[in-house]
């Protein structure tokens, strides 16, 4: 027994070393290694699943990411984010530095702060990835700003959204092009316009939309909110809602949960004007035969807000080199022109279509027989995101304001 006590003890510096080998993170600039690393690992990803397209587009890229890397992935389905960025939390609080369960996260704004702010994120990573120099971020900052705030390469961007509206054209003569004007057209069509309940982010994204608009403080938006007068700088937003609510969907009194039940409101008949963080959408719903073929969408004069949207490795993933591949395969040509097909998802690229390669260039031509298209160069009017603290302080006081109302 000392005999095999002396060679254990003999042995455990080597297995502790071993140890911290398996457990370090993959160089990120060795990409020959990542790939190594990453095949048969399982990559869990934690990414909203409110959409049946988007669900469906995660398992094509699944199915890819097996084929071609022997990587098995998994869409953990979640209804916010914030459940991804909690547990990750919670689990540096209980001391769980490397055996996470989250490797992958689709984020954003207020959650990508959040994370940032606590060490959760593993990184840098994403100037890394072989394909990220096809979004071209010295032509295009937004792939490399979320919310105001620079990513220093700890995410990767994956899909451009931009408020995008859209209406019944033979139940709506002229659409309203700002949000006076809509206010106007909702007191003239009562029941006929409406917006996802808040913390929803398709409808916390419509008060951000309706604050840039009114506020005569605009500049206070892209500074934490804790340095500016909260009450002054929203109480115009606060008035309309009032005046405006009335005039909603059963008078505001209940909204739809998301996006998705808003687009199902208007197929249905019960609106005649809508709204999607998507712009393509509606296009995609007319396809699907989900909104009727009368269907029109534009941008307002005044522009409309738009963001990129990304994913993120937490900082004790297990499955760091798998989860970079995955985020890479993200941001192929084949990836981002699947994902951008009306008929898949619909959902914008991040890639800078006009400098790639002709043969990479023409996946991406999308048909212009759809009526519900957004005519070309609709979307170069683009309001930048406040800074990311405001989502979260403009959804608690709308919820202390109109909850239960």
């Amino acid at each position: 027994m000392r005999a095999f006590s002396l060679r254990l003890a003999a042995l455990l510096p080597a297995l502790l070393l071993w140890s911290s080998v398996l457990q370090a993170a993959p160089d990120p600039d060795d990409w020959e290694a990542v790939l190594d690393e990453a095949r048969g690992q399982t990559v869990y990803w934690y990414a909203w699943a409110g959409e049946q397209r988007t669900n469906e587009y995660i398992a094509w890229v699944a199915g890819r990411i097996d084929e071609q890397f022997g990587i098995e992935l998994e869409h953990v389905k979640i209804g916010n984010t914030a459940e991804a960025v909690s547990r990750v939390l919670a689990e540096k609080q209980a001391g769980n530095d490397d055996a996470g369960n989250v490797d992958l996260i689709w984020i954003n704004g207020e959650n990508f702060a959040a994370m940032k702010e606590n060490d959760l994120l593993f990184g840098p990573f994403a100037r890394s990835l072989p394909n990220f120099a096809l979004t071209h971020p010295e032509h295009n900052p937004e792939v490399v700003t979320d919310f105001t705030l620079p990513t220093e390469g700890y995410e990767s961007p994956w899909g451009r959204a931009q408020i995008t509206f859209y209406y019944d054209d033979e139940a709506v003569e002229t659409p309203p092009q700002d949000i006076d004007a809509l206010l106007a057209w909702a007191r003239e069509n009562p029941g006929r316009f409406t917006y996802p309940r808040i913390p929803d982010f398709t409808g916390s994204t419509f008060l951000k939309q309706a604050l840039i608009e009114l506020s005569d403080q605009g500049e206070a938006l892209y500074a934490p909110v804790e340095q500016s007068d909260f009450e002054s700088v929203t109480a115009p937003l606060w008035d309309y809602l009032d005046a405006l609510h009335p005039h909603l969907w059963r008078s505001g009194r209940q909204f739809p949960a998301s996006g998705p039940e808003m687009r199902s409101l208007m197929g249905d008949g019960a609106l005649s004007l809508a709204f999607t963080f998507t712009p393509s959408e509606p296009a995609a719903a007319v396809a699907d035969y989900e909104l009727p073929e009368s269907t029109r969408s534009y941008v307002p004069k005044s522009g409309t807000l738009g963001n990129v949207h990304f994913v993120a490795i937490p900082f004790n993933s297990p499955h760091k080199a798998g989860a970079m591949v995955v985020a890479d395969f993200l941001l192929s040509p084949e990836a981002q022109a699947t994902k951008q097909d009306l008929d898949v998802w619909g959902d914008r690229t991040v890639l800078d279509v006009a400098r790639l390669e002709e043969d990479d260039r023409s996946l991406f031509s999308l048909a212009s027989s759809n009526p519900a298209m957004l005519p070309a160069g609709a979307l170069q009017q683009t309001l930048p995101e406040p800074h990311p603290s405001w989502m979260k302080a403009l959804q608690d006081a709308w919820q202390a304001r109109y909850i239960g109302q």
